[in-house]
Parts: structure tokens; sequence; C-alpha cells
């Protein structure tokens, strides 16, 4: 689930934090500009784990700070695919079951991934699985929110969400309505349960 991942990047460190040491000052600095952020392609960035090469600082005129070339290792989330991960219900929705880890929400589970067969219910908000008893019978087990659920990751998806242009948020349909564009999810993973042992705990917890 978790990954050490090695980058290198030229960090600013101002002046204002030059009486700390070299070494703490710079790992102030990347816990800024990286903790729980996604990088494209890597993961969701966790903590510092340490730092491997410092090159020479140099101040550039104009700017009082020093710039240091770091090579450093990362802590960052990022499962692998076919892990089985446990979380928990987040919500429902006809697109599938969202479920968070609590440090990370942007993972769903697709209706063609759910137990079969499933369906959703509309008055309650969440998905059913109508579970064959062996007699004949269905029983109706809901995928209520706030459950601890057992999935297995199928897929990740990076998105880019740096700017590529002027900052406008504002879409025009064509009757001239004008709708907010929704934000990019920059990384998101795709789950299924659709295999025995896998869903809400206490589906299995007498099994």
């Amino acid at each position: 689930m978790f990954v050490l991942a090695e980058m290198k990047h030229v960090i600013r460190t101002p002046p204002h934090i030059f009486h700390l040491k070299l070494n703490d000052a710079i790992a102030e600095e990347l816990n800024k500009k990286l903790a729980n952020k996604v990088v494209l392609n890597v993961g969701l960035c966790i903590a510092l784990h340490d730092i491997t090469q410092l090159e020479d600082s140099y101040i550039f005129p104009g700017d009082g700070a020093a710039h240091t070339k770091v090579n450093f290792r990362y802590v960052v989330f990022r499962p692998f695919i076919e892990e089985v991960i446990t979380g928990k219900i987040r919500s429902c929705s006809r697109e599938g079951v969202h479920v968070t880890l609590g440090f990370f929400d942007d993972i769903i589970i697709p209706p063609n991934a759910l137990q079969h067969p499933s369906r959703f219910d509309e008055t309650e908000q969440a998905w059913v699985w109508e579970y064959n008893t062996g007699d004949g019978d269905k029983h109706d087990l809901f995928m209520d929110p706030g459950e601890t659920i057992r999935f297995r990751v199928t897929a990740e998806t990076f998105v880019e969400t740096s700017p590529s242009g002027p900052e406008n948020t504002d879409i025009t349909t064509p009757g001239g309505e004008t709708s907010a564009e929704e934000p990019k999810v920059p990384y998101m993973l795709t789950g299924s349960i659709n295999e025995s042992g896998l869903g809400l705990l206490s589906w299995w917890a007498s099994s």
C-alpha cells in the first residue's frame, strides 16, 4: 500500500529558516511542498523518509533564498494492482460504491464490480446485494455508509491537474447557461468486490 519513491528537486530555502540545520530546513520545505499532495504517476505523498544527497546551495541575484538540488526518498501511498485493502463506505450512487481510507477518499467500486446480482436502492441511497440463500429465496444485504468493506484494487487513474491556460472554471452550454466545471481528481483507485471473501466484513463474519 505504501512505497518509497526516489525523487529529486531543487528546493528553495527562505532566509527566515537559515538558523536551522540545512537538512532540517530542506526537510521542512519538502514536507510543505509535497505532504498530502498527488505527484503524477507516483502517488499520494505522505511524509519524507530521508534525504540521500545534497548538492551545493546557490543564492541568485535578487533572491535572498538558498537553492539546493536534493535527492530524497518519500513515503507514498500507491497500492499495487490486485492488492486487497480494507476501508469504509463513504457513500453510494448510481456510479457505484465510494470508499474512503480516512486519509484518501477517491476510491470507487463500479456497479459491474459488485457482487452479482446487485441493485441500487433509490430510497436508501445504497447498493444492495441480492444474496441467493440456496433455497430459492433472496436475502437483501445493504452496503450502507460507514460499513467496513474489503475490496481488491483493479485499476488506478492519474490525471494532470496543473493549470494549462487562463483560469476559467465556467462552461457555457448550448442553451446559453453557465455551469461550473467539476474539479479534476488527480489520483483515483477503482476496486472490485465480486468474489468470495470481499465486500462488507459483516457478510463473512460467521463464515
